[in-house]
This record gives structure tokens, sequence and C-alpha cells, in this order.
């Protein structure tokens, strides 16, 4: 699919049609309502404005970290074209322009994807997509592989004149992956019942790569949540007979069926 955009006449014109509707309100043609008091605009507050400002990041989560897929060449630039498991072989041998090693796949994952072919039914590199991600008008590839505990590895590519460039590699255990206009975006299970994480990954022209852009958290939607467990009634006991006491005063139950 491709973005629709919209000229910059159209967009102008758009804004002046919805400035005037803010003038006019819901009155009758030609009437103008006042629509309220703006809020004040709060100018933001410094919070302890005498720490040093951090100079390196604490830690490194893998974002803007690219590779070149060895062995893959792109004819013609088009991604539609490759074999999937051969992209995700090849990526086992690429080297990335910098090592935080969360491009890794755990070893049993490796050892599934090496043996796609011999062992189809096996091989954790699911069906590709395709979209636009980048804007240069060529489809970029997208790719899944099964990781142990019900986690995915996502992989995006974009070619490079005949080459293989991966531009976004990240793992999580998924609720759902969406593609969204030029975003991916992934949705996580929360360790606080009825929320959940959602990141969206798009484009980034100046690092070439696809970076986090928005990273929140979120109550689930309705028509996600489970159901509530429905209890099962359990039946009444019967009521015990009561002993008909026996000539001579004693009580003895009843004989019941053998």
């Amino acid at each position: 699919m491709r973005l629709h955009r919209v000229p910059a006449a159209s967009r102008t014109a758009v804004r002046a049609v919805a400035a005037l509707a803010l003038l006019t309100g819901c009155g009758a043609a030609g009437e103008l309502r006042s629509a309220g008091d703006a809020p004040s605009a709060v100018e933001p507050r410094s919070l302890w404005p005498e720490l040093p400002p951090a100079s390196a990041a604490p830690y490194d989560y893998g974002e803007g970290e690219t590779a070149r897929i060895p062995g893959i060449r792109v004819p013609g630039g088009d991604v539609r074209r490759l074999d999937p498991v051969a992209v995700a072989q090849a990526e086992l041998k690429a080297e990335t322009d910098r090592d935080s090693g969360l491009d890794e796949l755990p070893d049993a994952t490796v050892r599934k994807v090496e043996a796609c072919r011999t062992a189809p039914d096996d091989c954790p590199v699911l069906a590709p997509y395709h979209r636009d991600l980048t804007g240069d008008g060529r489809d970029d590839l997208v790719l899944g592989i099964r990781m142990p505990d019900r986690q995915l590895a996502v992989r995006v590519y974009m070619p490079d004149g005949d080459r293989l460039i991966r531009i976004m590699s990240t793992y999580d255990a998924v609720i759902s992956v969406e593609l969204a206009g030029r975003d991916v975006i992934m949705r996580a299970p929360s360790v606080m019942p009825g929320y959940e994480y959602r990141t969206a990954w798009s484009w980034d022209g100046r690092q070439r790569a696809m970076l986090p852009t928005r990273d929140e958290i979120l109550r689930t939607p309705e028509h996600r949540k489970a159901p509530e467990p429905r209890r099962t009634p359990h039946p009444k006991p019967k009521p015990t007979p009561t002993p008909t006491p026996a000539p001579g005063g004693s009580a003895r139950p009843s004989a019941g069926p053998r």
C-alpha cells in the first residue's frame, strides 16, 4: 500500500475551512459564536537544573543498528523476489555496524533456521510482508522469526542498489505486530492487568534506520480483553434420608441399593 499525500494547496484550504468551523461553532450559517476561553500556555519548568547532563547512554537497546546481509542480491531493487528463508539464513553471518548483541538469535532458533530446507514444518521463519517504510518509493521486506517462550524477532530490510541492508532488529513477547502507514507497531503485554505496551518504529533518514519513535503503555482495547472466567455452579448436595426409628427405640439407616 502507498500513502496518499494531500497537495499543499488542498491542505491550506482544509485548514481554512477548519478554522472557520471553529469560529462559527454549531450556530446557523453566518452566526459567530465564541468557543470559550483558550487555556493559558504553561512554560515547562526545569527540575534540578544544577544536575550535570549525562554524556553517554547507560544502556544500548540496539536502536539504529544496521547490517548488510552477505550473499544476498536484490535484482532490480525488488525485495518481493527474495526468498525469506535465504535472507534469514544469510543474516546469521551478517556483521552489524556496531555490536549491541540484541540482533543475535538463541542457539535453538539458529539451528531451526539453518534446518529450514530439511525440516520445513519446524522452520521459525514466518511469511514475509512488503511495504515502503522508508518513503523512497520501493517496498521493504518485513520478516518475523519465532523464538522460544512465544517471543518474536522482527526484522526489516531495505534494498540499497543490488544489496540488502537490515534497518531494524528487535524482539519481544508480542500481542500483535502491525503495519500502519510507514510505521511498524508492536504490542506487548504489561505486568499490569488491563494494560499493554505499544512501540512504533519509524524510518529516520539521518540515521538511515528504523527507530522506536513512540513507546507507550496503554489500556488494553475492550475487544482484546480476556473474558472473565465463568464459574461452574456446584450441584447442591442431595439431602441425606432421615433414619426411621425401628421398633424398640433404636434408629438404623434404611438399606440402600446394592
